[in-house]
Protein backbone atom coordinates (compact mmCIF):
# COMPACT_ATOMS: atom_id res chain seq x y z
CA UNK A 1 0.00 0.00 0.00
CA UNK A 2 1.63 3.66 -1.26
CA UNK A 3 1.81 6.14 1.76
CA UNK A 4 1.44 9.85 1.05
CA UNK A 5 4.17 12.00 3.24
CA UNK A 6 1.70 14.84 2.51
CA UNK A 7 -1.62 16.02 0.64
CA UNK A 8 0.88 16.77 -2.49
CA UNK A 9 1.76 12.99 -2.83
CA UNK A 10 -1.68 12.08 -2.18
CA UNK A 11 -3.15 14.28 -5.05
CA UNK A 12 -0.15 13.32 -7.37
CA UNK A 13 -0.12 9.95 -6.62
CA UNK A 14 -3.70 9.96 -7.65
CA UNK A 15 -3.02 11.54 -10.80
CA UNK A 16 -0.06 9.01 -11.82
CA UNK A 17 -2.70 6.09 -10.66
CA UNK A 18 -5.61 7.91 -13.21
CA UNK A 19 -3.00 7.98 -16.20
CA UNK A 20 -1.66 4.17 -15.66
CA UNK A 21 -5.48 3.47 -15.08
CA UNK A 22 -6.86 5.17 -18.18
CA UNK A 23 -3.64 3.28 -20.10
CA UNK A 24 -4.50 0.21 -18.83
CA UNK A 25 -8.51 0.71 -20.23
CA UNK A 26 -6.88 2.20 -23.47
CA UNK A 27 -4.61 -0.81 -24.06
CA UNK A 28 -7.37 -2.88 -23.11
CA UNK A 29 -10.26 -1.45 -25.79
CA UNK A 30 -6.96 -1.63 -28.22
CA UNK A 31 -6.39 -4.64 -27.90
CA UNK A 32 -10.49 -6.08 -28.01
CA UNK A 33 -10.50 -4.05 -31.24
CA UNK A 34 -7.56 -5.79 -32.39
CA UNK A 35 -8.73 -9.24 -32.29
CA UNK A 36 -11.98 -7.91 -33.32
CA UNK A 37 -10.08 -6.44 -36.21
CA UNK A 38 -8.27 -9.73 -36.93
CA UNK A 39 -11.13 -12.56 -36.64
CA UNK A 40 -13.24 -9.81 -39.17
CA UNK A 41 -10.52 -10.18 -41.34
CA UNK A 42 -10.35 -13.82 -41.34
CA UNK A 43 -13.63 -13.95 -42.32
CA UNK A 44 -13.20 -11.88 -44.99
CA UNK A 45 -10.43 -13.98 -46.37
CA UNK A 46 -12.14 -17.03 -45.69
CA UNK A 47 -15.61 -15.70 -47.55
CA UNK A 48 -13.79 -14.37 -50.38
CA UNK A 49 -11.78 -17.52 -50.95
CA UNK A 50 -15.34 -19.81 -50.49
CA UNK A 51 -16.64 -17.27 -53.36
CA UNK A 52 -14.08 -17.64 -55.76
CA UNK A 53 -13.73 -21.38 -55.45
CA UNK A 54 -17.34 -21.69 -55.87
CA UNK A 55 -17.29 -19.32 -59.28
CA UNK A 56 -14.84 -20.80 -60.63
CA UNK A 57 -15.44 -24.29 -60.16
CA UNK A 58 -19.09 -23.10 -61.71
CA UNK A 59 -17.35 -22.06 -64.92
CA UNK A 60 -15.54 -25.08 -65.12
CA UNK A 61 -18.41 -27.26 -65.10
CA UNK A 62 -19.97 -25.64 -67.44
CA UNK A 63 -17.48 -25.29 -69.94
CA UNK A 64 -17.06 -29.16 -69.27
CA UNK A 65 -20.69 -29.76 -70.20
CA UNK A 66 -20.44 -27.78 -73.41
CA UNK A 67 -17.28 -29.67 -74.35
CA UNK A 68 -18.58 -33.09 -73.76
CA UNK A 69 -22.35 -32.06 -75.67
CA UNK A 70 -20.39 -30.73 -78.71
CA UNK A 71 -18.15 -33.25 -79.14
CA UNK A 72 -21.35 -35.95 -78.74
CA UNK A 73 -23.07 -34.07 -81.31
CA UNK A 74 -20.85 -33.73 -83.95
CA UNK A 75 -18.91 -37.06 -83.18
CA UNK A 76 -18.76 -39.36 -86.13
CA UNK A 77 -19.56 -36.28 -88.73
CA UNK A 78 -16.16 -34.84 -88.34
CA UNK A 79 -12.90 -35.53 -86.90
CA UNK A 80 -11.58 -35.50 -83.86
CA UNK A 81 -9.02 -32.31 -84.66
CA UNK A 82 -11.65 -30.72 -86.27
CA UNK A 83 -14.30 -30.74 -83.31
CA UNK A 84 -11.23 -29.69 -80.86
CA UNK A 85 -10.37 -27.02 -82.99
CA UNK A 86 -14.13 -25.69 -83.18
CA UNK A 87 -14.15 -26.09 -79.29
CA UNK A 88 -11.10 -23.87 -78.90
CA UNK A 89 -12.81 -21.23 -81.09
CA UNK A 90 -16.02 -20.85 -79.45
CA UNK A 91 -14.36 -20.82 -76.14
CA UNK A 92 -12.28 -18.47 -77.20
CA UNK A 93 -15.12 -15.93 -78.50
CA UNK A 94 -17.18 -16.86 -75.05
CA UNK A 95 -14.81 -15.31 -73.07
CA UNK A 96 -14.53 -11.41 -72.06
CA UNK A 97 -11.24 -10.39 -72.76
CA UNK A 98 -11.69 -7.60 -70.61
CA UNK A 99 -11.45 -9.53 -67.63
CA UNK A 100 -8.24 -10.95 -66.54
CA UNK A 101 -9.92 -13.67 -64.35
CA UNK A 102 -12.26 -14.85 -67.66
CA UNK A 103 -10.60 -17.60 -69.12
CA UNK A 104 -9.56 -21.62 -69.30
CA UNK A 105 -6.42 -23.32 -69.81
CA UNK A 106 -6.28 -26.67 -70.99
CA UNK A 107 -3.26 -28.71 -70.54
CA UNK A 108 -2.79 -32.65 -71.94
CA UNK A 109 -1.94 -35.22 -69.19
CA UNK A 110 1.04 -35.08 -70.47
CA UNK A 111 1.88 -31.64 -69.69
CA UNK A 112 1.49 -30.33 -72.99
CA UNK A 113 -0.11 -26.70 -73.62
CA UNK A 114 -3.41 -26.73 -75.84
CA UNK A 115 -5.23 -23.65 -75.07
CA UNK A 116 -3.95 -21.01 -72.57
CA UNK A 117 -5.44 -17.52 -74.28
CA UNK A 118 -3.56 -15.10 -71.79
CA UNK A 119 -0.24 -15.82 -73.35
CA UNK A 120 0.42 -18.33 -76.34
CA UNK A 121 3.81 -18.04 -76.31
CA UNK A 122 3.63 -21.57 -74.16
CA UNK A 123 1.25 -22.90 -76.81
CA UNK A 124 2.39 -26.95 -77.97
CA UNK A 125 4.65 -26.68 -75.40
CA UNK A 126 5.08 -29.48 -72.42
CA UNK A 127 5.23 -27.44 -69.37
CA UNK A 128 4.35 -30.71 -66.92
CA UNK A 129 7.94 -29.68 -64.45
CA UNK A 130 6.89 -26.19 -64.86
CA UNK A 131 7.79 -25.33 -61.43
CA UNK A 132 6.59 -21.52 -59.01
CA UNK A 133 8.76 -19.43 -57.26
CA UNK A 134 8.21 -21.60 -54.08
CA UNK A 135 9.20 -24.63 -55.83
CA UNK A 136 5.90 -26.49 -56.58
CA UNK A 137 4.78 -28.05 -59.36
CA UNK A 138 2.08 -26.31 -60.70
CA UNK A 139 1.22 -27.87 -63.96
CA UNK A 140 2.10 -31.72 -62.56
CA UNK A 141 -0.39 -30.84 -59.48
CA UNK A 142 -3.05 -29.15 -61.76
CA UNK A 143 -3.41 -32.02 -64.28
CA UNK A 144 -3.15 -34.74 -60.99
CA UNK A 145 -5.71 -33.50 -59.49
CA UNK A 146 -7.95 -33.14 -62.56
CA UNK A 147 -8.04 -36.75 -63.05
CA UNK A 148 -10.04 -37.30 -60.00
CA UNK A 149 -13.90 -37.74 -59.73
CA UNK A 150 -14.64 -34.16 -58.60
CA UNK A 151 -11.21 -32.40 -60.26
CA UNK A 152 -9.56 -30.05 -57.51
CA UNK A 153 -8.17 -26.90 -56.64
CA UNK A 154 -4.60 -25.91 -56.58
CA UNK A 155 -2.60 -22.79 -54.97
CA UNK A 156 0.18 -21.41 -56.11
CA UNK A 157 2.28 -18.00 -57.12
CA UNK A 158 1.73 -17.42 -60.44
CA UNK A 159 2.68 -13.99 -62.98
CA UNK A 160 0.12 -11.43 -62.92
CA UNK A 161 -0.04 -8.79 -65.62
CA UNK A 162 -1.95 -6.70 -64.50
CA UNK A 163 0.05 -5.65 -61.44
CA UNK A 164 3.27 -6.86 -63.45
CA UNK A 165 4.48 -9.38 -60.55
CA UNK A 166 3.73 -12.01 -59.03
CA UNK A 167 0.23 -12.97 -57.03
CA UNK A 168 -1.05 -15.77 -54.82
CA UNK A 169 -3.64 -17.43 -57.62
CA UNK A 170 -5.99 -20.22 -56.71
CA UNK A 171 -7.43 -22.66 -59.74
CA UNK A 172 -9.81 -25.55 -60.26
CA UNK A 173 -9.62 -28.17 -62.41
CA UNK A 174 -11.80 -30.83 -63.59
CA UNK A 175 -10.40 -33.32 -66.76
CA UNK A 176 -12.00 -34.18 -70.02
CA UNK A 177 -11.04 -38.13 -70.26
CA UNK A 178 -11.97 -38.95 -73.92
CA UNK A 179 -9.39 -36.56 -74.94
CA UNK A 180 -6.72 -36.51 -72.34
CA UNK A 181 -7.24 -33.04 -71.54
CA UNK A 182 -6.92 -30.93 -68.36
CA UNK A 183 -9.61 -28.09 -68.36
CA UNK A 184 -9.34 -25.53 -65.54
CA UNK A 185 -9.23 -21.80 -64.72
CA UNK A 186 -8.03 -19.78 -62.10
CA UNK A 187 -8.62 -16.48 -60.07
CA UNK A 188 -5.91 -14.45 -58.78
CA UNK A 189 -6.46 -13.34 -54.58
CA UNK A 190 -4.55 -10.77 -54.36
CA UNK A 191 -7.92 -8.52 -54.82
CA UNK A 192 -8.50 -9.48 -51.20
CA UNK A 193 -6.09 -7.14 -50.07
CA UNK A 194 -8.01 -4.22 -51.12
CA UNK A 195 -10.55 -5.08 -48.74
CA UNK A 196 -8.49 -6.10 -45.96
CA UNK A 197 -6.73 -2.36 -46.42
CA UNK A 198 -10.00 -0.82 -46.02
CA UNK A 199 -10.97 -2.46 -43.35
CA UNK A 200 -7.67 -2.02 -41.46
CA UNK A 201 -8.16 2.20 -42.27
CA UNK A 202 -11.74 1.90 -40.39
CA UNK A 203 -9.57 0.22 -37.62
CA UNK A 204 -7.08 3.14 -37.09
CA UNK A 205 -9.58 5.42 -37.22
CA UNK A 206 -11.78 3.63 -34.43
CA UNK A 207 -8.59 2.77 -32.21
CA UNK A 208 -7.49 7.05 -33.24
CA UNK A 209 -10.80 7.80 -31.93
CA UNK A 210 -10.93 5.34 -28.07
CA UNK A 211 -7.17 7.10 -28.04
CA UNK A 212 -8.90 10.50 -28.16
CA UNK A 213 -11.70 9.87 -26.26
CA UNK A 214 -9.28 8.31 -23.68
CA UNK A 215 -6.94 10.96 -23.35
CA UNK A 216 -9.50 13.61 -22.84
CA UNK A 217 -10.86 11.79 -20.02
CA UNK A 218 -7.18 11.44 -18.67
CA UNK A 219 -7.12 15.00 -19.38
CA UNK A 220 -10.62 16.06 -17.39
CA UNK A 221 -9.70 13.86 -14.57
CA UNK A 222 -6.13 15.34 -13.69
CA UNK A 223 -7.96 18.65 -14.21
CA UNK A 224 -10.59 17.73 -11.75
CA UNK A 225 -7.55 16.40 -9.51
CA UNK A 226 -6.07 19.36 -9.70
CA UNK A 227 -9.27 21.72 -9.13
CA UNK A 228 -9.76 19.38 -5.73
CA UNK A 229 -6.16 20.15 -4.91
CA UNK A 230 -6.18 23.73 -5.31
CA UNK A 231 -9.66 24.10 -3.40
CA UNK A 232 -10.35 21.29 -0.81
CA UNK A 233 -6.59 20.50 0.04
CA UNK A 234 -5.53 24.28 0.74
CA UNK A 235 -8.40 24.31 3.52
CA UNK A 236 -7.63 21.16 4.66
CA UNK A 237 -3.63 22.43 4.85
CA UNK A 238 -4.41 25.53 6.87
CA UNK A 239 -6.27 23.77 9.19
CA UNK A 240 -3.83 21.34 9.89
CA UNK A 241 -1.53 24.72 10.26
CA UNK A 242 -3.69 26.17 12.69
CA UNK A 243 -3.94 23.16 14.94
CA UNK A 244 -0.24 23.19 14.92
CA UNK A 245 0.36 26.82 16.31
CA UNK A 246 -2.30 25.79 18.78
CA UNK A 247 -0.40 23.04 20.05
CA UNK A 248 2.33 24.87 20.42
CA UNK A 249 0.37 27.75 22.28
CA UNK A 250 -0.88 24.98 24.53
CA UNK A 251 2.87 24.27 26.29
CA UNK A 252 2.46 27.85 27.50
CA UNK A 253 -1.02 28.59 28.17
CA UNK A 254 -3.79 26.13 29.24
CA UNK A 255 -6.83 27.56 27.34
CA UNK A 256 -8.46 25.91 24.60
CA UNK A 257 -8.81 26.72 20.74
CA UNK A 258 -10.82 29.24 19.28
CA UNK A 259 -13.29 27.48 17.03
CA UNK A 260 -13.27 30.05 14.62
CA UNK A 261 -9.29 29.47 13.39
CA UNK A 262 -10.92 26.34 12.24
CA UNK A 263 -13.01 25.88 8.78
CA UNK A 264 -13.72 21.67 9.36
CA UNK A 265 -15.54 20.96 11.84
CA UNK A 266 -13.58 17.27 11.70
CA UNK A 267 -10.60 19.65 13.01
CA UNK A 268 -12.34 21.12 15.60
CA UNK A 269 -13.17 17.44 17.11
CA UNK A 270 -9.19 16.86 16.98
CA UNK A 271 -8.10 20.06 18.21
CA UNK A 272 -10.75 19.47 21.62
CA UNK A 273 -9.20 15.79 21.68
CA UNK A 274 -5.78 17.43 21.43
CA UNK A 275 -6.23 19.92 24.50
CA UNK A 276 -7.33 17.12 26.18
CA UNK A 277 -4.63 14.89 25.48
CA UNK A 278 -2.16 17.40 26.07
CA UNK A 279 -3.94 18.37 29.45
CA UNK A 280 -3.48 14.99 30.83
CA UNK A 281 0.12 14.89 29.41
CA UNK A 282 0.95 17.89 31.37
CA UNK A 283 -0.80 16.31 34.55
CA UNK A 284 0.86 12.84 34.15
CA UNK A 285 4.08 14.81 33.81
CA UNK A 286 3.98 16.63 36.75
CA UNK A 287 3.66 13.54 38.49
CA UNK A 288 6.16 11.61 36.74
CA UNK A 289 9.11 14.09 37.56
CA UNK A 290 8.16 13.90 41.15
CA UNK A 291 8.58 9.83 41.21
CA UNK A 292 11.97 10.07 38.70
CA UNK A 293 13.71 12.56 40.86
CA UNK A 294 14.32 9.91 43.34
CA UNK A 295 13.79 6.58 41.53
CA UNK A 296 16.67 7.67 38.81
CA UNK A 297 19.11 7.79 41.32
CA UNK A 298 18.87 4.86 43.12
CA UNK A 299 18.17 3.11 39.63
CA UNK A 300 21.41 4.25 38.54
CA UNK A 301 22.89 3.49 41.55
CA UNK A 302 21.66 -0.16 41.68
CA UNK A 303 22.50 -0.81 37.83
CA UNK A 304 26.29 0.19 38.52
CA UNK A 305 26.69 -2.08 41.36
CA UNK A 306 24.91 -5.29 39.93
CA UNK A 307 26.69 -4.10 36.58
CA UNK A 308 30.08 -4.39 38.29
CA UNK A 309 29.38 -7.57 40.45
CA UNK A 310 28.75 -9.93 36.98
CA UNK A 311 31.72 -8.19 35.50
CA UNK A 312 33.91 -9.34 38.50
CA UNK A 313 31.78 -12.94 38.38
CA UNK A 314 32.56 -13.63 34.50
CA UNK A 315 36.10 -12.48 35.42
CA UNK A 316 36.06 -14.52 38.32
CA UNK A 317 35.17 -17.34 36.02
CA UNK A 318 37.47 -16.78 33.59
CA UNK A 319 40.29 -16.42 35.83
CA UNK A 320 39.42 -19.68 37.20
CA UNK A 321 38.81 -21.37 34.19
CA UNK A 322 42.03 -20.23 32.87
CA UNK A 323 43.71 -21.30 36.25
CA UNK A 324 42.61 -24.37 36.25
CA UNK A 325 44.18 -26.02 32.62
CA UNK A 326 47.49 -25.74 33.99
CA UNK A 327 47.58 -27.86 36.93
CA UNK A 328 44.70 -30.74 34.96
CA UNK A 329 47.39 -30.98 32.52
CA UNK A 330 50.06 -31.78 34.94
CA UNK A 331 47.84 -33.93 37.29
CA UNK A 332 46.90 -35.87 33.61
CA UNK A 333 50.32 -36.37 32.69
CA UNK A 334 51.79 -37.57 35.36
CA UNK A 335 48.89 -40.20 35.48
CA UNK A 336 49.45 -41.38 32.15
CA UNK A 337 53.06 -41.59 33.60
CA UNK A 338 52.21 -43.73 36.95
CA UNK A 339 50.47 -45.96 34.42
CA UNK A 340 53.46 -46.71 32.62
CA UNK A 341 55.42 -47.83 35.28
CA UNK A 342 52.14 -49.37 37.61
CA UNK A 343 49.30 -50.40 35.10
CA UNK A 344 46.57 -51.81 36.71
CA UNK A 345 46.52 -50.13 39.96
CA UNK A 346 42.83 -49.01 41.14
CA UNK A 347 44.37 -46.27 43.04
CA UNK A 348 45.95 -44.61 39.61
CA UNK A 349 42.74 -45.62 38.05
CA UNK A 350 40.81 -43.62 40.35
CA UNK A 351 42.71 -40.50 39.82
CA UNK A 352 42.94 -40.75 36.26
CA UNK A 353 39.08 -41.42 36.98
CA UNK A 354 38.93 -38.03 38.96
CA UNK A 355 41.02 -35.80 36.70
CA UNK A 356 38.55 -37.19 33.41
CA UNK A 357 35.59 -35.45 35.36
CA UNK A 358 37.75 -32.44 36.35
CA UNK A 359 38.74 -32.09 32.52
CA UNK A 360 34.75 -32.88 31.39
CA UNK A 361 33.49 -29.70 33.88
CA UNK A 362 36.18 -27.35 32.45
CA UNK A 363 35.05 -28.25 28.82
CA UNK A 364 31.73 -27.38 29.76
CA UNK A 365 32.74 -23.92 32.36
CA UNK A 366 35.43 -23.15 29.02
CA UNK A 367 32.26 -23.78 26.18
CA UNK A 368 30.33 -21.86 28.61
CA UNK A 369 32.59 -18.66 28.58
CA UNK A 370 33.53 -18.56 24.63
CA UNK A 371 30.29 -19.72 23.52
CA UNK A 372 29.03 -16.08 22.74
CA UNK A 373 32.35 -14.57 21.24
CA UNK A 374 33.93 -17.38 19.29
CA UNK A 375 32.59 -19.11 15.87
CA UNK A 376 32.26 -22.83 15.90
CA UNK A 377 32.13 -23.79 12.17
CA UNK A 378 30.48 -27.30 10.94
CA UNK A 379 32.99 -30.32 9.44
CA UNK A 380 31.73 -33.47 8.30
CA UNK A 381 31.78 -35.62 11.31
CA UNK A 382 32.63 -40.15 11.73
CA UNK A 383 29.95 -39.83 14.56
CA UNK A 384 30.96 -43.76 15.20
CA UNK A 385 34.33 -42.87 15.73
CA UNK A 386 34.27 -40.02 17.56
CA UNK A 387 31.05 -41.45 19.72
CA UNK A 388 33.74 -44.70 20.60
CA UNK A 389 36.86 -42.20 21.36
CA UNK A 390 34.36 -40.60 24.03
CA UNK A 391 33.03 -43.93 24.84
CA UNK A 392 36.83 -45.08 25.49
CA UNK A 393 37.82 -41.75 27.75
CA UNK A 394 34.74 -42.42 30.34
CA UNK A 395 35.89 -46.31 30.20
CA UNK A 396 38.07 -45.56 33.31
CA UNK A 397 34.84 -42.98 35.02
CA UNK A 398 32.19 -45.63 34.52
CA UNK A 399 34.38 -48.43 36.18
CA UNK A 400 35.66 -46.70 39.39
CA UNK A 401 31.64 -46.16 39.60
CA UNK A 402 31.22 -50.40 39.12
CA UNK A 403 29.68 -49.65 35.60
CA UNK A 404 29.93 -50.41 32.23
CA UNK A 405 28.49 -49.63 28.91
CA UNK A 406 26.51 -51.88 26.48
CA UNK A 407 26.78 -50.13 23.00
CA UNK A 408 25.06 -50.35 19.47
CA UNK A 409 26.60 -48.21 17.50
CA UNK A 410 26.31 -48.59 13.41
CA UNK A 411 29.60 -48.22 11.42
CA UNK A 412 30.45 -45.32 9.01
CA UNK A 413 27.89 -42.72 10.53
CA UNK A 414 28.67 -39.02 9.39
CA UNK A 415 26.46 -35.99 9.94
CA UNK A 416 28.00 -32.16 9.53
CA UNK A 417 28.43 -30.89 12.70
CA UNK A 418 30.98 -28.54 14.77
CA UNK A 419 33.14 -30.92 16.59
CA UNK A 420 33.53 -29.28 19.88
CA UNK A 421 29.90 -28.43 20.60
CA UNK A 422 29.38 -32.35 19.61
CA UNK A 423 31.65 -33.28 22.81
CA UNK A 424 29.16 -31.23 24.99
CA UNK A 425 26.08 -33.32 23.92
CA UNK A 426 28.00 -36.51 24.06
CA UNK A 427 30.26 -36.08 27.15
CA UNK A 428 27.28 -34.25 29.25
CA UNK A 429 25.13 -37.09 28.59
CA UNK A 430 27.65 -39.77 29.53
CA UNK A 431 28.39 -38.02 32.16
CA UNK A 432 25.20 -38.02 33.57
CA UNK A 433 24.82 -41.49 33.17
CA UNK A 434 27.41 -42.64 35.32
CA UNK A 435 26.48 -39.64 37.65
CA UNK A 436 23.04 -41.09 37.57
CA UNK A 437 22.88 -44.66 37.26
CA UNK A 438 22.78 -47.42 40.20
CA UNK A 439 25.81 -49.37 41.05
CA UNK A 440 26.72 -52.41 38.66
CA UNK A 441 23.99 -51.61 36.34
CA UNK A 442 24.70 -51.34 32.53
CA UNK A 443 24.84 -48.18 30.48
CA UNK A 444 23.14 -48.22 27.24
CA UNK A 445 24.57 -46.23 24.08
CA UNK A 446 23.05 -46.76 20.56
CA UNK A 447 24.01 -44.65 17.49
CA UNK A 448 22.06 -45.46 14.70
CA UNK A 449 19.81 -44.53 11.19
CA UNK A 450 16.41 -43.18 12.07
CA UNK A 451 15.87 -42.69 8.33
CA UNK A 452 17.50 -41.52 4.73
CA UNK A 453 18.15 -37.68 6.69
CA UNK A 454 18.49 -38.45 10.67
CA UNK A 455 20.65 -39.84 12.76
CA UNK A 456 19.64 -40.95 16.51
CA UNK A 457 22.01 -41.01 19.09
CA UNK A 458 20.55 -42.18 22.64
CA UNK A 459 21.91 -43.04 26.49
CA UNK A 460 19.71 -45.24 28.80
CA UNK A 461 20.50 -45.79 32.13
CA UNK A 462 19.21 -47.63 35.29
CA UNK A 463 18.25 -45.18 37.65
CA UNK A 464 15.53 -43.29 39.12
CA UNK A 465 12.26 -41.63 37.73
CA UNK A 466 13.57 -37.77 36.39
CA UNK A 467 10.60 -35.59 38.63
CA UNK A 468 11.06 -32.61 37.50
CA UNK A 469 11.10 -33.51 33.32
CA UNK A 470 10.26 -29.78 32.62
CA UNK A 471 12.59 -28.17 34.19
CA UNK A 472 15.71 -30.44 33.65
CA UNK A 473 17.08 -27.82 30.70
CA UNK A 474 17.13 -24.99 33.05
CA UNK A 475 20.53 -23.26 33.96
CA UNK A 476 21.75 -24.35 37.40
CA UNK A 477 18.93 -27.19 38.00
CA UNK A 478 19.78 -30.51 39.92
CA UNK A 479 17.63 -33.20 40.00
CA UNK A 480 19.61 -34.57 42.99
CA UNK A 481 21.52 -32.24 45.32
CA UNK A 482 23.71 -35.05 46.71
CA UNK A 483 25.27 -36.19 43.20
CA UNK A 484 27.21 -32.92 42.85
CA UNK A 485 27.38 -31.03 39.33
CA UNK A 486 26.62 -27.05 38.42
CA UNK A 487 23.60 -27.94 36.83
CA UNK A 488 24.97 -26.17 33.48
CA UNK A 489 25.17 -28.86 31.48
CA UNK A 490 21.94 -30.35 30.24
CA UNK A 491 21.27 -26.26 29.76
CA UNK A 492 24.54 -26.17 27.13
CA UNK A 493 23.08 -29.42 25.42
CA UNK A 494 20.08 -27.85 24.97
CA UNK A 495 20.91 -24.23 23.88
CA UNK A 496 23.49 -26.43 21.02
CA UNK A 497 20.52 -28.99 20.31
CA UNK A 498 18.38 -25.63 19.46
CA UNK A 499 20.66 -23.64 17.38
CA UNK A 500 21.38 -26.87 15.00
CA UNK A 501 17.79 -27.68 14.82
CA UNK A 502 18.49 -30.95 17.02
CA UNK A 503 15.33 -32.83 18.18
CA UNK A 504 15.99 -33.60 22.11
CA UNK A 505 13.19 -36.21 23.24
CA UNK A 506 13.69 -37.48 27.44
CA UNK A 507 11.56 -40.61 28.59
CA UNK A 508 11.23 -41.41 32.67
CA UNK A 509 10.10 -43.74 34.46
CA UNK A 510 10.47 -46.07 37.63
CA UNK A 511 12.45 -48.01 36.05
CA UNK A 512 14.91 -46.44 33.44
CA UNK A 513 15.60 -42.84 32.16
CA UNK A 514 16.05 -42.56 28.13
CA UNK A 515 17.72 -39.17 26.23
CA UNK A 516 17.64 -39.62 22.49
CA UNK A 517 18.88 -36.55 20.35
CA UNK A 518 17.74 -37.45 16.56
CA UNK A 519 20.83 -34.86 14.20
CA UNK A 520 19.75 -34.14 10.49
CA UNK A 521 22.82 -35.34 8.61
CA UNK A 522 23.13 -32.42 6.22
CA UNK A 523 21.67 -30.12 8.84
CA UNK A 524 22.23 -26.04 7.60
CA UNK A 525 20.73 -24.05 10.21
CA UNK A 526 21.43 -20.64 7.97
CA UNK A 527 18.39 -21.59 5.89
Amino acid sequence: MIKAKSLYHLILYSIIFIVILTSSFTFIIIENAFDEFQEKIDIIKTDFSSKQKDLIQADIKKTLKFITYYHEKFKGTKSEREIQNELLNSIEKMRDKKDINDYVFIYEFNGTSIYYPVSDKNIGKNLYEFTDPTGKKVIQEVIDISRKKDGGYVQYIWYKPAIKKEALKISYALSYKPWNWTIGTGVYLDDIDKVVEKKRNEYDEKISNYILQMLSLTIMLVLYSIFIYKNATILIVNDVKEIGKYLKETQKTDTRINQNRLIFGEFKVIANFAYDAMHNIKDKNNMLKDLNSHLEEKVNEQTKELTSLIDSQKQFLKNSVHEVNTPLSIIRTNVDLLKMHTPNNKYIANIESGTKIIQYIYDDLSYLIKKDRVEYPKEYINFTEYLKARLDFFHGVATSNELFFITNIDEEIYIKFNKTELQRIVDNNISNSIKYSYAKSPIYIRLTYFNDEIVEFSVKTNSDKIAGQEKIFNDFYRENNSRGGFGLGLRIVKEICDKNLVIIKLDSNDKDTKFTYRFKINEDTTS
